[in-house]
């Protein structure tokens, strides 16, 4: 990559998919800031600050953090110097209206690429009750798993055929190693990203 290549991406896949894994060795590589919105949620919460209470305060409620509030906190993550150049995003946008706001954020700039990291369900749940079960979280049942994967292919399959639609989706067997997927999504995206150059 070089210096004045800017490099604008997200990452979605199921829950349990390696996601955060892979998001951190992706931002390394393409030296963009990792962001993800859990990540500021948590922080904010963690600081005390107003924002913080305010998330706090909804998901106490047992609420899903609105729109608005989400779109609120990434372009004040997105307007700092460190995303100048780029970006790796991670858990947003989650909704087609929330891809449709992160697009006014970019100014007429558009996403590079996005990673799809596809897994096989079965897989991904005998995968995250292993880890419940080395993590003690009882609370992580098999129906409990296989619900949030349920949700995430119902919340996900519109933008997916968005992305595909707009010719930026790179898809990516998420099974492996975190090696064998890492080298996998290094490949996709180079090629990806090669190609926006020669635009």
């Amino acid at each position: 990559m070089t210096e004045n290549t800017t490099a604008r991406l997200l990452i979605i896949g199921p829950p349990g998919a390696g996601k955060g894994t892979q998001a951190s060795r992706i931002a390394e590589r393409y030296g963009v800031p990792a962001i993800s919105t859990g990540d500021i949620f948590r922080a904010n919460i963690t600081g005390g600050t107003e924002l913080g209470q305010r998330v706090q305060a909804i998901i106490e409620r047992g609420e899903l953090v609105p729109d608005e509030l989400t779109n609120e906190i990434v372009a004040d993550r997105l307007s700092q110097e460190d995303a100048r150049g780029g970006f790796l995003l991670d858990g947003y946008p989650r909704t087609v209206d929330q891809v449709h706001a992160l697009d006014g954020m970019l100014d007429g700039a558009a996403l590079d690429a996005v990673i799809l990291l596809e897994a096989d369900t079965d897989e991904v749940v005998a995968r995250l009750l292993k880890r419940a079960e080395l993590e003690g979280r009882a609370d992580d049942t098999e129906e409990v798993i296989r619900h949030r994967q349920e949700v995430y292919a119902e919340q996900t399959a519109p933008l997916i055929a968005l992305f595909s639609e707009r010719g930026i989706l790179v898809a990516v067997d998420g099974l492996g190693s975190v090696d064998e997927v890492a080298e996998r999504i290094a490949t996709g995206l180079d090629a990806r990203l090669a190609a926006t150059a020669g635009r």
